[in-house]
């Protein structure tokens, strides 16, 4: 069947130079550099983590997403006086990684990821855990464990548990919550 004048005149428009195999070579492109200017505006927005020495498993914006966390999680209140960051717990943390299977360093590492970027992905804010000021980081936290979202609550479980467990094991923590220590380093008294 001929082509009517119509169709001649559509194939032969603004677009008469696209082949479908052409097409499809320019979408990809445009797909991938429309990803890369994403992934590179995700970048821009993590921006730079101080250099950090001694990390086993970790980089530098991992550990730096662990501090912002660890000064919202265990601030220094007036019932224990102790400031986390003398601890240096993000570090109890890639310490802890370093002996886990990979499947779950990989699953650790990316709710790190997760936190970093749950207030783009959760409260639409454009920043970062980490460059929230501290009320606000709190706040952002908070709603974590309160979350409808079971990822969200199981990520903030796991943080809360690991860094509890580290912070109350520190003994300088043991006078502030009425713990003598192990039973084994007190004094035995003597009874007549």
């Amino acid at each position: 069947m001929a082509d009517t004048p119509n169709e001649e005149s559509a194939r032969d428009g603004l677009f008469s130079f696209l082949s479908r195999r052409r097409f499809l070579k320019v979408s990809l492109v445009a797909g991938g550099a429309i990803l890369g200017v994403g992934g590179g505006g995700l970048l821009a927005l993590r921006g730079r983590a101080p250099k950090v020495d001694g990390l086993r498993v970790l980089d530098a914006h991992e550990y730096r997403t662990l501090r912002s966390l660890v000064e919202v999680m265990l601030p220094k209140t007036e019932a224990i006086p102790i400031d986390p960051e003398s601890m240096d717990l993000p570090r109890a943390f890639d310490d802890f990684l370093s002996d886990e299977p990979e499947h779950n360093v990989n699953d650790l590492r990316r709710a790190l990821v997760l936190i970093e970027f749950g207030p783009l992905a959760f409260d639409k804010k454009l920043t970062t855990f980490s460059r929230l000021d501290m009320a606000e980081r709190a706040t952002h936290w908070q709603e974590w464990a309160l979350s409808d979202n079971l990822l969200r609550r199981q990520v903030s479980i796991a943080m809360r548990k690991f860094f509890n467990l580290v912070y109350f094991d520190h003994e300088q923590v043991w006078p502030h919550i009425g713990y003598p220590g192990p039973s084994m380093k007190r004094p035995r008294s003597v009874t007549p």
